[in-house]
């Protein structure tokens, strides 16, 4: 057989071995109810990122799909690799809709590991956006505390997506700023379901023990039990909040009131913290507590200019 009938057979071959798996799951995870999910070939994302050439992060790549920009996401073609990035699929299909999801367009299915094509980001990683604001101004300005708190608060609204939208829960398990994309108005896009997973119907955790998770991911839960609990999102969020919210640029009320979150989320008894619900409503509070703020200083400035011109008058 010539070389190009055996890599016509492999991508065959892994077509429909990942066609298999990603039906299963699906067809488990959505009650059996279709999700649009677009193919494309490999000769079509290599294309589409000229040869993968525009690299923007670890596994990202910007493409061109139909005149549309586009994020695909490509990691080492690899078996081991192969059943998380399925699971990436699954449920960012599942998620798509959400507006604080990264959208899923498709993938392709014709290599060992699935590449997958999403929405583009125009602003890229959430940690790039923050740690750059704090050095050198780039291509962006200064992100304000406004909306450091409503980046917070709405991935916290995914989140509880994730715990409350579907019959069973699913904790995403790897919350991290490298989890974040931002799109061209700093709008958060939750990815990174790599290693999510569902709680067993009926039950309350489950098993988490692994390399990746004990050491990447670790919770005092984790450490002690080895299983986790959606409880173990909001542990995991927590270290999100304290590198979003600089204490530089906080006035104190909302400092002290970030803080006490934080704590609370990072309690060691997870039993003992709030749920992404209740996280999001605090977060809720806070901006709201912060649009008060700047409404009466808004009003005390414009009285003390009123002040002003009458004295001068």
């Amino acid at each position: 057989m010539s070389k190009k009938g055996e890599e016509r057979k492999e991508k065959e071959r892994a077509f429909l071995e990942n066609g298999s798996k990603v039906l299963e799951k699906l067809i488990v995870s959505c009650n059996g109810k279709p999700i649009p999910i677009r193919s494309f070939t490999v000769q079509q994302l290599h294309q589409a990122t000229n040869n993968y050439h525009n690299h923007l992060g670890t596994y990202w790549f910007k493409g061109s799909l139909e005149g549309r920009l586009v994020l695909v996401k490509r990691f080492p073609d690899s078996k081991f690799l192969a059943d998380f990035v399925i699971n990436d699929l699954v449920i960012s299909a599942q998620m798509s809709a959400h507006a604080n999801v990264l959208k899923l367009i498709g993938c392709c299915l014709e290599t060992t590991s699935p590449i997958l094509v999403y929405e583009f980001a125009a602003n890229g990683l959430l940690a790039d956006r923050i740690y750059s604001s704090h050095v050198i101004e780039r291509q962006h300005q200064f992100m304000a505390w406004e909306r450091r708190l409503k980046i917070a608060r709405q991935i916290a609204y995914a989140i509880s997506y994730l715990h409350i939208g579907f019959s069973r829960p699913v904790i995403h398990m790897a919350i991290d700023m490298e989890s974040i994309l931002l799109d061209e108005n700093d709008v958060p896009k939750l990815s990174n379901f790599l290693v999510s997973v569902s709680i067993p119907e009926g039950e309350t955790e489950v098993e988490a023990a692994g390399d990746f998770w004990s050491l990447k991911f670790k919770t005092p839960e984790i450490e002690a039990t080895g299983k986790a609990t959606e409880k173990t999102d909001v542990y995991h969020f927590s270290r999100c909040i304290s590198k979003i919210m600089d204490p530089t640029i906080l006035a104190e009320q909302q400092l002290q009131a970030v803080l006490d979150l934080t704590l609370r989320c990072t309690e060691d008894d997870p039993q003992r913290r709030p749920t992404m619900v209740d996280v999001t409503k605090e977060l809720r509070r806070i901006e709201r507590l912060l649009l008060a703020s700047d409404l009466a200083t808004r009003h005390r400035d414009v009285k003390w200019r009123s002040s002003r011109s009458c004295y001068a008058n």
